[in-house]
This record gives C-alpha cells, sequence and structure tokens, in this order.
C-alpha cells in the first residue's frame, strides 16, 4: 500500500512539472513569435519611410531656377510649333571677287618695272592714279628705246603724208596711197603722244585705267616686262561672287536651290544672300575633271565685311517643307556628342531632355525627336540653366505640380 503511494506522488510531481514547463516554453514561444511580429512590422514601416522618401523624391531631376535669376541670365522659352522649313545642302566654298570689277592694269612698253605711290595690294586707288613705271634705260633692246623709237616713227609718218599731199595733186599717187599714208600718220602721232605724255624722269608711267582697290600685283619692282603683259589686278569690290561645292550625291537637288546663306572662316554671323541683293549665278551640268564637286554661284553686294578669297560653311536652301519642328541653334547644348535643351516644367522648374538633329539653315535645326507640339523650351540663356543645374547651392523643390 505504501509503496502504491509513493508512485502516485511521484505521478503528481512529474505531471505538475512537465505542467510548468509547458506554461514557460508556451510562454517563450508566445514571445519569440510577438518579438518576429514587431520586426515584420518594424521592417514594414521602415520600407513605408523609404517609399514615402521616393515618393517625395520624384522631382529629382528637376532644374530649380528662380524667375528672377531667369530674367537676370536672359532665358527665354519658345512653345514648339510645327511649321514650314526648308531643305539644307550643308557644304563649304569660297568667297571671290565678282569678273565684272576686276581690271587689268598693262605694261606700255617693254622694259624695268618700278613701283610708285607704294603700290600694295589692299590699296585704294584713284582712276589715274600713276601705279608703275617702266624704263628702258640701260638696256640695252633690240628696238632700242620705245618712247625715241615712237619718235622717230612719228617723224617720217608725217613726211610720208607731207610727201603723199603734194604727189596726189599732180596725180602721181592715188587716193588709196595717200589714205595710207594719213592712217599711219594718225596712228604715228597717237602713239608718240601718248608715250610723251606719259614720260617722266622714271620712265613711262603706268596708271590705274579705274579706281577700286588693288586686288593683286603680279610683278615685282625691278622685273623686266613685255609690252602688253599684266602688271597688277584692280577691283571696285562691289560685287560678289559665293562660289559653293556640291558633292556629286545632290545633283538632282541642284536646281532646286533658291538661295543661300553663308558664315566666313573669320566671323560667327550668318550672312543671308538674298538680304544682300544677291542670286544664283549659275551653276555646273557636271563635276569638275579630278573633282567630285559641283561648283554653284552666287553673286551678291559686298557690304563691306567680306573678305575676298576668306573661306565659308555654306548653307544651299531649297523646295519649302511643312509640319516640320525646328528650334533655333541657340537652345542647343552638347554632352560627349549628345545635345539637349532645357524643356521649361513651370514658373522656376526646367527638365534636361535629349533631342535628335535633323537638317540646319545656321539659324534653325530640325528636330527629329525629343519634343513635341506645346512644349516650352528654353531658346536663349541655355547654358544658364545647364549651370544651374550643376550648381550644389539650388535648393530642394518643395512645391507642387
Amino acid at each position: 500500500m505504501l509503496k502504491r503511494f509513493s508512485y502516485y506522488l511521484l505521478s503528481v510531481v512529474f505531471v505538475a512539472g512537465m505542467v510548468a514547463c509547458g506554461g514557460k516554453s508556451q510562454d517563450h514561444l508566445d514571445h519569440d513569435h510577438d518579438h518576429e511580429h514587431a520586426e515584420e512590422t518594424e521592417h514594414h514601416d521602415h520600407d513605408s519611410e523609404e517609399e514615402g522618401h521616393d515618393a517625395k523624391g520624384a522631382h529629382t531631376d528637376e532644374i530649380i531656377l528662380s524667375a528672377e535669376k531667369a530674367r537676370a541670365a536672359g532665358v527665354k522659352v519658345e512653345e514648339v510649333k510645327p511649321g514650314v522649313f526648308h531643305g539644307v545642302i550643308h557644304t563649304s566654298g569660297k568667297v571671290m571677287s565678282a569678273s565684272c570689277d576686276e581690271t587689268t592694269v598693262v605694261a606700255t612698253i617693254s622694259g624695268r618695272v618700278q613701283y610708285k605711290n607704294h603700290v600694295s595690294e589692299g590699296l585704294k586707288v584713284a582712276a589715274g592714279t600713276t601705279l608703275f613705271s617702266i624704263t628702258s634705260a640701260g638696256m640695252q633692246l633690240a628696238d632700242g628705246d620705245p618712247v625715241q623709237r615712237s619718235r622717230i616713227d612719228y617723224e617720217r609718218a608725217e613726211r610720208d603724208y607731207t610727201r603723199a599731199k603734194i604727189l596726189i595733186k599732180d596725180k602721181i599717187i592715188s587716193e588709196k596711197d595717200l589714205a595710207v599714208a594719213k592712217a599711219e600718220y594718225e596712228a604715228a602721232k597717237l602713239t608718240y603722244t601718248s608715250m610723251k605724255r606719259t614720260r617722266s624722269e622714271g620712265g613711262v608711267a603706268v596708271s590705274a585705267p579705274r579706281g577700286g582697290y588693288v586686288k593683286q600685283c603680279l610683278v615685282n619692282g625691278g622685273d623686266y616686262v613685255e609690252a602688253g603683259q599684266p602688271l597688277a589686278i584692280i577691283t571696285q569690290n562691289k560685287h560678289l561672287y559665293l562660289r559653293a561645292e556640291v558633292s556629286e550625291r545632290h545633283f538632282g537637288d541642284v536646281n532646286k536651290i533658291r538661295c543661300a546663306k553663308f558664315r566666313t572662316s573669320y566671323s560667327n554671323r550668318l550672312y543671308d544672300i538674298t538680304d544682300m541683293g544677291g542670286h544664283i549665278q549659275s551653276y555646273g551640268r557636271s563635276a569638275e575633271v579630278n573633282n567630285s564637286y559641283i561648283p554653284v554661284i552666287f553673286e551678291f553686294n559686298n557690304t563691306g565685311d567680306v573678305v575676298q578669297g576668306s573661306y565659308a560653311e555654306i548653307y544651299l536652301i531649297t523646295q519649302d517643307r511643312h509640319n516640320v519642328i525646328t528650334l533655333p541653334l541657340t537652345a542647343l547644348t552638347e554632352e560627349q556628342g549628345i545635345h539637349f535643351v532645357y524643356i521649361q516644367v513651370d514658373a522656376e522648374g526646367y527638365r534636361k531632355q535629349e533631342v535628335t538633329l535633323g537638317e540646319s539653315d545656321g539659324e534653325r535645326v530640325e528636330i527629329l525627336t525629343g519634343v513635341k507640339q506645346g512644349d516650352r523650351v528654353v531658346t536663349k540663356g541655355a547654358m544658364q540653366v545647364r549651370l544651374a543645374s550643376a550648381s550644389n547651392a539650388i535648393p530642394a523643390h518643395n512645391h507642387n505640380h
């Protein structure tokens, strides 16, 4: 009986211990579960905070430039509208003097040439201004001194004509012979008078036949020249030619060219042929020998600031095209060969936008992709907006859109 009671007590103690342990384990499990739930809730709250932060930072790519600073920087905005543009052939060429404006000064006699009045290229001269003198002094010429020879020829022709007038009275010579003697006399007189008038101590003077500018001196002082040899070229510089070199692949569009714009190598100014009273003069029907380019010539009035012989970047204008989106070249910025514009999104916010370019006429450029109708694009002061985007001092944008 005692033994059976002992077993009963041990069983009660064991069950009580198990109950106690079980309660403790359950509390521990409950605690662990609550802890994991709290961590999950905390993690969820942290994610929510990050999502909220991202939502607040959705405009981090926007550039902020206050209206006051934009006005001070001269920022101008243009609304994008499709319109009429034209085809453009972009090429190069050269400014040349018009042939109708040029005159060649030639030697009147053979001899050694000397400069007068410090003749140099670019010198402005009036008609009749002495440019050179030619002398044969000290030279052994086959025909002797030209002036002396002309005087001798004149005196001989004068005697022959005087004798002919006497002989015609006695009908010893014919009327034809008299006419020939008279013609020789008058020619010899004209030559001698002309040489005598231009004769000076330094030799025979050679003057400018018309006013203008000395474009080129073709001889050096002391050179020997023959009668009729060119000495210099004088241009009036009133008209100029623009010669554009067009590639063969544009031959089909050459007859569509209406006008041209060009920019010289020494200036950023863009000249319009139409504004200068110019027009297309001619164009080649085939490429030149050893040259795969077709010449297109324009004539225009010289405004006084275009240098003859200067090289030019040329935009040949062809037929009109409709519904084309264009922007001024001043709207573009470039980074590593990629072009961008800045679109105004509100009064103080701007967005950088990559664009793809088409044809350009030197003033405006066709936009193929990147902007659409209605966009407000910065056309002046784009560089200031770009600098604002790189500035660390730009305040955070916190106003609503």
